[in-house]
């Protein structure tokens, strides 16, 4: 494969890299020599001198840059849709380019601290590797459009889209970040407070689930329960999935770094990475263990909600951390004991599947307990109050008679009621823990 300019898109890249090149040498000149005062006036200006006719070429510069990156969007996601390389580097690059300046001008807004400046200097150098990456990669692209795609029918793309970000595991995800900013607040936060980090939180949990699926494509087209997941169906190609689930996970980061706080979206990037990299990756496909370990990525949302409320971590954040983590296993074992045949097509080692049935109900009797005995910690530790107490009391023995009954019993039937309970059970622990910070 000869490497060559000659396709449009490869042109398209080169020339949006030459604009970007000029968006920044005038914008450096222009902040050096103050040119924002002999250029007065938005957008346009009547310049004065060097540093004014600076400034408006970088104006005209930032314009033309976003015009053409919004136009190589386009033309990437229409006629490159089946390009495993292309179709996310295009995708990465535009998302960084608008994430350096939605930065850049939160950094001028909040009055130029300096982990946003570091940020923002960084970003810039990663946007200019992804650039210099398109180049190269789309000179070694054949095609410019060749392939003929069926039509898209947009009430169905978005249903799919929707359904690679795991909507309901998301908004399962999103109570329990909201239980950790009221719960480290004591009181109810601000609107904004709550609607960037929960939006933050929601990009950050669908991107890895799409990531996820992209991921498990192959493995989904075993299991009865995803085989009609849209990778695994094959009503979107997978650098589609690839793609959207790197542009969610991006925006998160970004989000969370500017509206919230520096912790909250490193915390945000680590439930992703903890998520995609050592779970999806590593762990699903090669150990038992792998719901286990892999549980400590459901479990850092509270602690996203606790870091945005507060810009801190401490002893309860880390205890609803537990929570979570000790709740996973028996939650996912008792689906896997309903679901074991597709995981045995699927060739994913879960517990039922590798040491049978007994065993992994002996477990969730097992890891139950843990659960239990670690939410009654929190009051005992002063770390919660009466409410949360009772209701933990209350809610601990009703899961624990579930799963006494999954260990003592046999057949789907009580594993099923044991999956669905748990389920009520994390969100009503965490609504509890809410009413206990209220009241």
């Amino acid at each position: 494969m000869e490497f060559s300019l000659k396709s449009r898109f490869a042109r398209l890249s080169l020339v949006i890299l030459v604009i970007i090149f000029l968006v920044e040498l005038t914008g450096r000149f222009s902040a050096v020599n103050q040119g924002s005062l002999a250029c007065v006036g938005w957008p346009l200006c009547r310049p004065e001198g060097l540093a004014g006719w600076t400034q408006l070429i970088h104006r005209l510069a930032v314009a033309a840059a976003v015009a053409a990156m919004l136009y190589l969007l386009e033309q990437a996601w229409t006629r490159l849709r089946d390009q495993r390389v292309l179709l996310p580097l295009v995708t990465v690059a535009v998302i960084l380019f608008f994430s350096q300046v939605f930065i850049g001008a939160v950094t001028v807004v909040r009055g130029y601290p300096e982990y946003l400046a570091i940020l923002h200097g960084l970003t810039a150098v990663v946007l200019w590797i992804s650039l210099f990456g398109l180049v190269v990669a789309s000179g070694f692209h054949a095609g410019d459009g060749l392939v003929e795609f069926p039509p898209i029918i947009y009430r169905e793309r978005v249903r799919d889209f929707l359904i690679l970000t795991k909507p309901v595991i998301v908004a399962l995800l999103l109570v329990t970040t909201l239980g950790g900013m009221i719960a480290g607040l004591k009181a109810w936060p601000p609107f904004w407070m709550v609607f960037w980090t929960l939006l933050g939180g929601a990009l950050a949990a669908g991107g890895a689930s799409a990531l996820n699926q992209y991921i498990d494509r192959d493995l989904d087209k075993n299991m009865q329960r995803t085989a009609a997941r849209p990778l695994a169906a094959g009503r979107m190609m997978p650098a589609e999935g690839l793609a959207f689930g790197l542009a969610l996970s991006i925006i998160s980061f970004y989000v969370l770094a500017g509206l919230v706080n520096l912790l909250a979206a490193l915390l945000g990037l680590l439930g992703i990475v903890y998520y995609v990299w050592l779970y999806s990756i590593l762990l699903k496909k090669v150990t038992v263990q792998n719901i286990v370990i892999g549980g400590g990525a459901g479990a850092i949302p509270p602690m996203v909600g606790w870091a945005a409320a507060t810009g801190h971590l401490s002893a309860p954040a880390w205890f609803m951390f537990a929570i979570i983590f000790f709740w996973t296993p028996p939650h996912f074992w008792a689906l896997s004991i309903v679901r074991r045949k597709d995981y045995e097509r699927a060739g994913v080692p879960m517990l039922p599947v590798v040491h049978g049935e007994r065993a992994a109900r002996y477990q969730i009797w097992i890891y139950t307990l843990l659960l239990v005995d670690i939410s009654l910690l929190m009051p005992i530790l002063h770390l919660a109050g009466i409410v949360f107490l009772i209701s933990a009391l209350a809610l601990g023995a009703w899961l624990l008679s579930a799963a006494w009954r999954v260990y003592k019993g046999e057949g789907n039937k009580t594993a099923w009621k044991m999956y669905r309970y748990s389920s009520m059970y994390l969100l009503f622990i965490f609504l509890a823990l809410v009413l206990d910070a209220l009241i």
